[in-house]
């Protein structure tokens, strides 16, 4: 039986959703800092690290489909815990692909992680929007920005903390003096570092899973439509009712393409998830590259700019700002940011060492800091394309979401292309120019893309 949410306090069902974002940040961020570490312990070039992101990321293609028909069978709630008890799985193999040292069994236990995650935020997105009026969705899941960017800050911290201690001995020069044997042994003991973390992550993803299927946690009713407010919208519903209709004579699957601002939101977020995944991924191989012995914390400054972008969505969005106008701003904010990375100094200006010493951090050279400055820019898309997406969707609006879900398959694509690029042109600043088409989209997208209706 489905639930009003008009008709019963959130205040639960955000709670609970919360916790499952801190989830998805936890797991997702600690990739930008365990990209230069298995570079390190499996003697890797850049192309190859960020297969990292690859194995990750295509998860959420090859996974989504089946993992909404699980959600549709099994209801959220109880999909939420199988998602959670497939997480547990690939936490588990990182215990054996760390003894093993062996990059695919790595690969493999990213993927699984990916797979658990599908199913977790085809669940979890759509709630955030169903669960109280829609111009303000981009303002609760921003809120829930906060939570993942939140987590995703912490992770590196901790990481770089427990793990990446005592890394000089572990650079290319110090191990070009061993023998190979002497090698090997050192980077199985660097590897074995990761035993105990994924063990303690184990522990944790059983207690929430264990959490969420006790818990009474309601199933949205996604099959209302919205109400027309005046002639406008009122044009809009009989068009959206009428195509409805014709929606129910096919298939969700082949419905959902008669839905252009649906098929050009996935196109915009998979877009967006590439470029999120490059500035909160790349930027710890990029300060590699140029000597920043900080490195392993570098993933948390994109996440902390981003979360200052969702603190502002919070506040202006819906009461000064709407969705599309944060949309526009945030694209226009990428495209300039990705300008100043191609154009910037490899070393740290007296401006940059000035800005970054009033937060309290050690400096980095400019380009690395624009490249931080994307996590800014980035904040407000994801929260602005899902609402835009969704609308008016009724029924259908589970298989959109798992749609808009499979665009997380930029986050796997763009990041290698951008490690080909880096790799071929042995010049990894260069190879942020990638990044200005794909914003150059998502401005189409806010523009224009989200009001078409009708192909």
């Amino acid at each position: 039986m489905t639930t009003d949410f008009r008709q019963q306090s959130s205040f639960f069902p955000m709670l609970l959703i919360g916790i499952l974002f801190f989830v998805f940040g936890f797991v997702t961020w600690l990739n930008g800092a365990l990209i230069p570490f298995l570079k390190i312990v499996c003697e890797l070039n850049e192309f190859q690290a960020l297969l990292v992101a690859f194995a990750f990321y295509i998860a959420y293609v090859v996974m989504a489909l089946p993992m909404s028909t699980l959600l549709t069978r099994f209801g959220y709630r109880n999909g939420m815990t199988i998602g959670l008890g497939i997480m547990v799985v690939g936490s588990l193999l990182f215990i054996p692909a760390a003894q093993s040292a062996h990059y695919a069994f790595f690969l493999l236990a990213l993927f699984v992680l990916g797979t658990g995650l599908t199913i977790l935020q085809t669940a979890a997105n759509p709630y955030i929007v169903c669960i109280g009026p829609r111009e303000s969705a981009a303002m609760r899941i921003s809120i829930m920005g906060i939570v993942n960017k939140g987590a995703g800050f912490i992770v590196p911290l901790v990481f770089a903390a427990w793990i990446l201690t005592g890394m000089d001995q572990y650079s290319e020069e110090a191990l070009a003096l061993l023998s190979p044997a002497q090698q090997a042994e050192q980077l199985q003991a660097l590897s074995n570092r990761l035993v105990v973390p994924y063990l303690y992550m184990t522990a944790a993803l059983l207690g929430l899973m264990a959490f969420v299927y006790c818990s009474r946690l309601p199933e949205p009713d996604l099959s209302e439509p919205e109400p027309a407010a005046d002639a406008v919208t009122s044009l809009v519903a009989e068009t959206e009712h009428a195509t409805d209709a014709a929606d129910k004579n096919d298939s969700d699957w082949r419905a959902i393409w008669r839905h252009p601002r649906l098929v050009l939101g996935f196109i915009a977020l998979f877009f967006y998830v590439g470029v999120e995944v490059i500035a909160g991924d790349s930027i710890g191989l990029y300060g590699q590259g140029l000597g920043v012995a900080h490195f392993g914390i570098l993933t948390s400054y994109t996440m902390a700019f981003m979360v200052a972008g969702y603190l502002l969505g919070v506040l202006l969005i819906p009461r000064y700002l709407s969705q599309s106008t944060a949309l526009v701003g945030s694209a226009l904010a990428g495209i300039l940011f990705s300008f100043a990375i191609l154009f910037s100094s490899t070393e740290s200006s007296a401006l940059s060492a000035w800005t970054l010493s009033l937060a309290g951090v050690p400096e980095v050279p400019d380009s690395v800091l624009f490249v931080a400055l994307l996590g800014f820019a980035n904040a407000l898309v994801w929260p602005a394309v899902w609402p835009l997406a969704l609308q008016g969707l009724g029924r259908l609006t589970a298989t959109g979401s798992a749609l808009l879900i499979m665009g997380i398959a930029g986050g796997a694509l763009l990041p290698l292309l951008y490690g080909y690029l880096a790799h071929s042109s042995g010049n990894s600043q260069s190879a942020y120019w990638m990044l200005i088409p794909c914003y150059a989209f998502i401005l189409f997208y806010a523009l224009k893309g989200h009001k078409i209706r009708s192909w």
